[in-house]
């Protein structure tokens, strides 16, 4: 199958993307790939798969890789004499800005090109936390309390320490701090300010228990991956998480009932439909008195969240092989026809 891997961005989270696709070039090796690198100033690059090495890209070499535009249905190369189009399916693997919050996808859907990843709407409910606590709202699914700060307005917290901090629209822990009091508050603001201008303030549950589920939509069906009881100590800091975007490895499955497996199944499908058709997400739950609450939704999670799946190379192709259709509307101008002639023009 090939299969164009798209990476980078212009984000906090831009070398995550790279790790995660150094990852996905061995988790994907029967597979034809090809690589295709959006840098800090939004240029696009075809990359040689012999280069894909984190080197090559904190050293600028990846200038030297030819440039790609983008046209109806297809990447494209071009050179004095030919031009070459790229018109496999694209997997989306720009974590945070540009990749999660919808850009890419709308520039995807406004040339055609079918790719793997959370369409527009979608983006719009996963990347930004505010929404996705809306999302709960509106689809009866438990999350935390919460309350929403501004960074041009002050406002008392009244949920009790411990509390986390964390920026409403950035993933991988950047930012986050957990707040035992009142005297360690101000710099968690400050510094979670300094990466959004809204931030969320969550009640920290010490040691509640958290699993992670991905999936997809394939036929009509959604296929699960195993549930993981991720490793941790107070929470899933930034080099924990960093980590996990280099895992290739299939991990364990969590030890529990299999009515908790179905519970998380179904707030999972919950979630899912109607919404992230066309993508590969992996969803982060609390589980509380046997209540299941979303944490966060990963609309493009770390390495894909390859290490979920028995076989992720057979998980990626059955998803290709799905993929919703945008289906393009027909101009008719009749109308101005109409207006014309009874104008007599």
């Amino acid at each position: 199958m090939k299969l164009t891997i798209l990476f980078g961005g212009a984000s906090f989270e831009h070398a995550i993307s790279i790790v995660s696709a150094i990852t996905l070039k061995e988790k994907l090796s029967s597979f034809e790939l090809n690589f295709v690198f959006l840098d800090q100033d939004h240029l696009f690059y075809l990359i040689d798969s012999d280069a894909m090495k984190a080197k090559f890209f904190s050293s600028g070499d990846y200038k030297k890789m030819p440039q790609l535009s983008l046209a109806n249905g297809a990447f494209v190369q071009k050179t004095m004499f030919s031009t070459k189009e790229y018109s496999d399916v694209v997997l989306n693997l720009i974590h945070g800005a540009d990749g999660e919050d919808g850009t890419i996808a709308s520039l995807l859907d406004f040339f055609s090109i079918k790719y793997i990843g959370p369409r527009t709407d979608a983006s719009v409910f996963s990347y930004d936390k505010r929404y996705t606590k809306y999302l709960c709202d509106a689809k009866n699914i438990k999350s935390v309390d919460y309350e929403i700060l501004n960074a041009n307005e002050h406002k008392n917290i009244n949920i009790p320490f411990p509390i986390i901090i964390k920026p409403a629209r950035l993933g991988s822990s950047i930012g986050v701090s957990i707040v035992k009091n009142e005297r360690e508050l101000d710099y968690a603001l400050d510094t979670a300010f300094e990466y959004d201008k809204s931030v969320l303030a969550e009640p920290f549950i010490n040691g509640v228990k958290e699993y992670n589920l991905a999936g997809f939509m394939a036929d009509g069906e959604v296929h699960f991956s195993i549930v993981e009881e991720p490793a941790k100590e107070e929470f899933l800091d930034f080099d924990k998480k960093y980590m996990d975007f280099s895992r290739s490895e299939q991990v364990l499955k969590a030890d529990i009932d299999d009515a908790i497996v179905k519970k998380l199944q179904l707030r999972f499908t919950q979630i899912y439909t109607g919404l992230f058709e066309g993508s590969l997400i992996r969803c982060d739950f609390f589980v509380i008195d046997d209540e299941v609450y979303l944490n966060e939704i990963n609309p493009i999670p770390g390495s894909m969240a390859n290490y979920l799946f028995e076989d992720f190379a057979s998980s990626i192709e059955k998803l290709s092989l799905s993929l919703p259709h945008t289906k393009r509307i027909k101009a008719d101008y009749q109308y101005i026809h109409s207006i014309s002639k009874a104008k007599g023009k």
